[in-house]
């Protein structure tokens, strides 16, 4: 992550954000022999598909006469959660030098999502051959680790009887903290403010990130320079002193740890110098800024939930013109949401048993309105296995509903909003839940939904809509607070965004991917600012 200074004391340090690299550990047990004299020498390939082909990513070394290798190199992936990234791994027997597969013996492969993988932390799957089936016994092991240092040092600094370097007054100090480059040179990584008119600052509690200060490395040497702060730019030195933060990390509780000032030139010159005052550091804490990913790598399920709209202005879907159609290529801009979003998410849910809800709709055998039901028809589990059981729902309950209205999204809104209060008593963050409600127009209910999103803003929950047709959606992007904060009737403002609204129209002729990662985009954030907002740590995450 990269960091500029202002180029004035105290002045704001901003960031720019970098993509998130995945390390990928491959092993492998009881791989098949190919081997007459001796045992095979297995290494691993990761083929990455891109564009409906398999590319080669990497290759480990060659583990010698091993059925059961455990790979040292490593394939590093960058990770992006609104996309599909499906990966090959296949292991071979090296016969010969050659760099051309066909040359090698097929020892079996794994085909799965990168999503899959870091969901599950660590993934042991039998191998199966290029006809489906098992490679023998054989099975493969995969650990992902996110490959980022997110740990954060938080300071609190103050100095005594620091020298006096201005002629009217005391001085105006502040600190500078300096890491050593590869170069072997000091850079400026931070700046505290100015103390004025003082020889005993106590200068405010900062925090930044470890990797800034000495590269993540603990032992690494720092160097802590105060000046005198003088308008005319010509800022007087005072002293300095070099440290590590292991060192810095001994000033605990309510243990204070001094470090003498010292100017060289006054210690050269002086035989009788003891220093030009002393830091105090009087508390030193390293804690971890948690990111999506290490949510998900510490075992956190997205909850998935699908709303969909049955209202009177989608059309007969007997009617070609109507948007729940089901075209001759099976599918519609309903089911276009549901896959392209289903998709990805159900790679974060172990069980892939997802809610499925309706609303809008006259429901059998009394034909009354029902903006909550079940799309399977069955309330006490209204649950279908993946993506595709949620599509094979949808289709089978359109003969049998009939469409009416108004559009109510409060129901559902709050329907999943019950669950997720549940998980606001989690110790740890094990649970977010996600709504995706696909709609044709206009919310009959608008104050109601303000309502239910505001408070449902305080849970483990988002809401994502994707506007389907040719309606005017102008409501939605009300709901959707990118660029104010959403109020309830009441006036109470949302604790934080968590509604995305997408028009599918603008993705018609775009490539289904563009789709998912449009609606997609911002939920990791979103899963992150509650998580840390709540001061949840990951389920189970690694010691400091």
């Amino acid at each position: 992550m990269a960091y500029t200074l202002s180029p004035a004391p105290g002045g704001p340090v901003g960031t720019t954000c970098c993509v998130t690299k995945v390390e990928l550990s491959v092993s492998g047990q009881n791989l098949l022999d190919r081997d007459v004299t001796s045992k095979s020498d297995p290494f691993c390939v990761l083929f990455l598909e891109v564009n409906g082909k398999w590319k080669e990513i990497g290759r480990t070394e060659t583990a010698i006469n091993n059925l059961n290798p455990v790979f040292g190199v490593k394939f590093v992936i960058d990770y992006h959660f609104e996309e599909i990234q499906k990966m090959k791994f296949a292991l071979f027997d090296q016969d010969k030098p050659s760099l051309q597969l066909y040359e090698h013996d097929f020892l079996g492969e794994f085909t799965c999502n990168l999503g899959v993988i870091v969901s599950s932390k660590k993934l042991t799957r039998p191998l199966v051959l290029g006809n489906g089936k098992p490679a023998g016994k054989g099975t493969i092991m995969i650990a992902a680790q996110e490959l980022s240092d997110n740990r954060i040092i938080s300071l609190s600094m103050a100095g005594r009887k620091l020298d006096k370097k201005d002629f009217f007054g005391k001085s105006d100090p502040y600190l500078e903290f300096h890491k050593q480059g590869d170069d072997g040179k000091w850079m400026l990584v931070h700046r505290t403010e100015v103390i004025k008119n003082t020889l005993d600052p106590v200068w405010k509690p900062f925090s930044m990130p470890l990797i800034s200060l000495c590269g993540g490395d603990v032992d690494q040497t720092i160097k802590i320079m105060c000046y005198d702060y003088d308008n005319d730019g010509g800022h007087d030195f005072i002293g300095e002193f070099t440290t590590t933060v292991s060192k810095m990390c001994e000033a605990q509780n309510t243990a204070e740890i001094e470090f003498e000032c010292i100017n060289p030139k006054k210690q050269k010159k002086k035989k009788s110098y003891k220093n030009s005052g002393i830091i105090i550091l009087k508390s030193c804490k390293i804690a971890r800024d948690y990111s999506f990913l290490d949510y998900i790598l510490g075992g956190c399920q997205l909850m998935f939930t699908v709303g969909i709209d049955f209202t009177a202005s989608n059309g007969n879907p007997q009617d070609p013109s109507s948007l729940h159609h089901i075209n001759p290529m099976g599918t519609n801009e309903y089911l276009a949401a549901i896959w392209a979003v289903g998709q990805i998410i159900q790679d974060y849910d172990t069980d892939k048993m997802f809610p499925a809800l309706g609303f809008g709709a006259q429901l059998p055998p009394d034909w009354k309105v029902s903006h909550e039901f079940a799309i399977n028809f069955n309330p006490t589990n209204p649950f279908c296995s993946g993506v595709e059981g949620i599509a094979q729902a949808y289709s089978a309950c359109l003969p049998h509903i009939r469409f009416y209205g108004p559009t109510n999204f409060s129901p559902i809104i709050n329907h999943v909003a019950r669950f997720a209060s549940q998980a606001v008593q989690q110790e740890v963050a094990a649970q977010y839940f996600t709504l995706l409600i696909i709609t044709d127009g206009v919310i009959s209910d608008m104050d109601e939904t303000r309502h239910a999103i505001v408070q449902a803003s305080k849970l483990p929950m988002s809401v994502i809509i994707v506007g389907v047709g040719n309606a005017d959606f102008t409501a939605m992007e009300f709901l959707d607070g990118d660029n104010q904060i959403l109020r309830s009737y009441t006036g109470e403002e949302a604790a934080r965004d968590i509604v995305q609204f997408v028009p599918f129209r603008e993705f018609r002729n775009a490539p289904k991917e563009t789709l998912a990662k449009s609606v997609l985009a911002e939920l990791p954030q979103q899963v992150s600012q509650y998580f840390k907002q709540k001061n949840l740590s990951p389920s189970s995450s690694d010691p400091e």
